[in-house]
């Protein structure tokens, strides 16, 4: 037998077994996606290419700040009933900002008291742009009855980082609501720690505690389930 097909064959099988595996897992990211994200190593090429999180990996962070580097476990916002979403963090800020698009806060305390949803995005990335329908259905439906998004805009290239292309943007995507400006990406990385996603989405309650925590798209019903209970129970 030839050794070189030999070894081939036996890649290919590995490849299929691992993709097999990984299909029937929607709620823990692959080892091969471990391996092929790390210190904000391809972030958005990486979550662009699929290869981040699927759809459904909702995670809430289980310690302090520095918990995101490391113990992390899935968690389902309730649709329905008694239960509270879970506190996932502290009372996290925006820091180092260069600015305001859309608004005149001056950070994150500037909507105390209102459900925030903190959306790390910049307008370059597909998967990004995928969550803003539905960002703009919640914003519609529920931002009079106290919902706020701040999109914390973090660019990767340089063309993402220059303000009239990122208000421009604003504009064709329908991005109406508050949009921090991340410019050196401080907050992308204080938030997310050594593994960075765009997009990333976050709730925080009246209080500015984190009560939901999503990596990459999908899990609208967990999110949307999440802001109407904030908004009907208080924090």
């Amino acid at each position: 037998m030839n050794w070189s097909r030999f070894v081939a064959a036996v890649l290919v099988i590995a490849v299929v077994v691992a993709l097999v595996a990984v299909r029937f897992r929607p709620d823990e990211p692959s080892a091969a996606t471990d391996a092929a994200i790390g210190p904000e190593a391809a972030d958005r090429a990486a979550t662009d290419a699929a290869t981040g999180p699927e759809p459904g990996a909702t995670r809430s962070i289980t310690g302090g700040e520095e918990a995101s580097t490391a113990a992390i476990a899935p968690t389902t916002a309730p649709e329905v009933g008694p239960e509270a979403p879970p506190v996932l963090d502290g009372k996290p800020e925006l820091t180092g900002l260069d600015g305001w698009l859309q608004s005149d806060a001056t950070g994150l305390a500037s909507f105390d008291g209102q459900v925030r949803i903190v959306h790390f995005w910049t307008f370059g990335c597909y998967n990004c742009k995928n969550t803003l329908p539905h960002l703009q259905d919640l914003y519609a439906e529920h931002h009079d009855d106290g919902l706020e998004i701040i999109g914390v805009h973090a660019p990767e290239f340089d063309y993402e980082a220059d303000v009239d292309n990122i208000a421009a943007a604003a504009v064709d995507l329908g991005v109406t609501w508050p949009i921090a400006l991340d410019t050196e990406k401080v907050n992308f990385r204080a938030w997310q720690g050594r593994r960075r996603f765009w997009p990333r989405t976050y709730v925080l309650d009246q209080e500015g505690r984190v009560r939901f925590d999503h990596i990459g798209e999908g899990a609208y019903d967990e999110l949307a389930a999440t802001v109407q209970y904030l908004l009907a129970n208080g924090a």
